[in-house]
């Protein structure tokens, strides 16, 4: 028994070493296409949403973290209410707090 669960607990540890989120394969799949792959937004759809360039230090100091997050959990609207940003979805919350922590590197 004792070994089935020193089995059991190397096979878990295993699976979760096997998944390493990475937050900059992911920017360039899911927001680089507005955002732009150094987040300035020089994109045909950063352009017509008018997006911000978040390489900038002044930019990304106008919000927190814990608003980065949430932008990306639940996505952002504009002032009547139209969906700006459409939530990430498939992402746990360590997932998230990692790409918050990736969206920062971006300014210089």
């Amino acid at each position: 028994m004792k070994r089935a669960l020193i089995l059991l607990a190397s096979l878990s540890s295993l699976t979760v070493a096997a998944y390493a989120f990475d937050a900059s394969a992911t920017w360039g799949e899911q927001c680089a296409k507005c955002h732009g792959k150094d987040g300035k937004g020089d994109t045909k759809m950063g352009k017509k949403l008018s997006i911000k360039d978040y390489s900038d230090a002044t930019a990304q100091a106008a919000f927190t973290d814990d608003e980065a997050f949430k932008a990306i959990k639940e996505g952002t609207k504009d002032k009547t209410g139209k969906v700006r940003m459409k939530a990430v979805e498939g992402m746990s919350d360590a997932d998230i707090k990692a790409m918050v922590t990736y969206f920062r590197t971006l300014k210089k």
